[in-house]
């Protein structure tokens, strides 16, 4: 079952009609001129899975891309005329997390490294959208429809990191406990492990399982996020019942880096790991 598409932020709060619609000029345009999105992606300096993305309206084109193709396509100044509607969407969605998160958003947005260790929740990256919406539906105190509608939709659209080019280099170690828990039910348990799989499969990804099993463990302080923000040190993001902290000094970030290291060590390669989901998930 593939996964549905998910609603962006701009279709969130109102503004289908932008990205969509450009995406739809922009795919008749590409086409009108004999081009495949990899060719296009080449003369604009995009892979052509962000062309593909941008054409689908799940992902955001930036002025400056919209400038360039409208030149490229011959578009007569079809595509730069939405760049202020662009630009205003663009706003809104710098501002659809909360305050206290946005700067981490930003960092991971543009991170060239990503590691992350999950110890009872699976990493908002990896889920799915129907894991997504079980996760904030079950929540308390209980959000209202809207508000999980908004905040699924914030989480998937982080996902377009796993679309940049170049792409950043991004790790994983799951508690076996994570692969478990039928979050939403069977059927989008399962779902979820074939994203796992899915995601585990790209070139710049690895993903480790540690094992319940394992008598040791360097570290039951809970889970957290390793970033390298491009041209910045390392950062370290944790957060627990929703008291966020971004931990800068280098001291701290080091020492949250070696336990990662270590519990790397210890946990299954990434090959054992895919074997160990792929038996979870035929068990279902």
């Amino acid at each position: 079952m593939d996964e549905r598409r998910p609603e962006t932020p701009a279709e969130v709060n109102g503004a289908v009609g932008v990205f969509v619609v450009i995406g739809k000029q922009l795919k008749l345009l590409r086409e009108r001129a004999g081009l495949s999105q990899r060719e296009f992606g080449d003369l604009v300096g995009y892979g052509p899975d962000q062309i593909s993305a941008m054409e689908r309206g799940v992902r955001t084109p930036r002025p400056e891309f919209l400038r360039k193709a409208d030149e490229i396509l011959g578009a007569g100044g079809l595509l730069t005329a939405v760049i202020p509607q662009v630009e205003e969407a663009m706003s809104r969605a710098r501002t659809r997390h909360p305050e206290w998160y946005r700067s981490y958003a930003a960092m991971e947005a543009e991170a060239v490294e990503l590691h992350h260790y999950s110890s009872h929740a699976l990493q908002g990256l990896l889920q799915t959208e129907g894991h997504a919406r079980a996760v904030f539906a079950k929540r308390r105190p209980f959000l209202s429809e809207e508000t999980i509608e908004k905040r699924v939709a914030d989480r998937l659209s982080r996902q377009q990191v796993f679309e940049r080019r170049p792409a950043p280099v991004v790790s994983y170690v799951l508690e076996e406990v994570v692969l478990d828990r039928p979050m939403g039910g069977q059927l989008v348990h399962a779902e979820q492990l074939r994203r796992l799989l899915r995601v585990g499969a790209m070139q710049n990804v690895e993903i480790q399982v540690m094992p319940t099993s394992s008598e040791e463990h360097p570290n039951m302080d809970g889970a957290f996020n390793l970033l390298f923000p491009k041209g910045h040190p390392q950062v370290a993001y944790t957060e627990v019942q929703g008291f966020p902290r971004l931990i800068t000094d280098g001291e701290e970030v080091r020492k949250i880096a070696d336990r990662y290291g270590t519990m790397r060590a210890m946990a299954l390669s990434p090959t054992e790991s895919r074997a160990l989901i792929e038996k979870k998930l035929e068990s279902l």
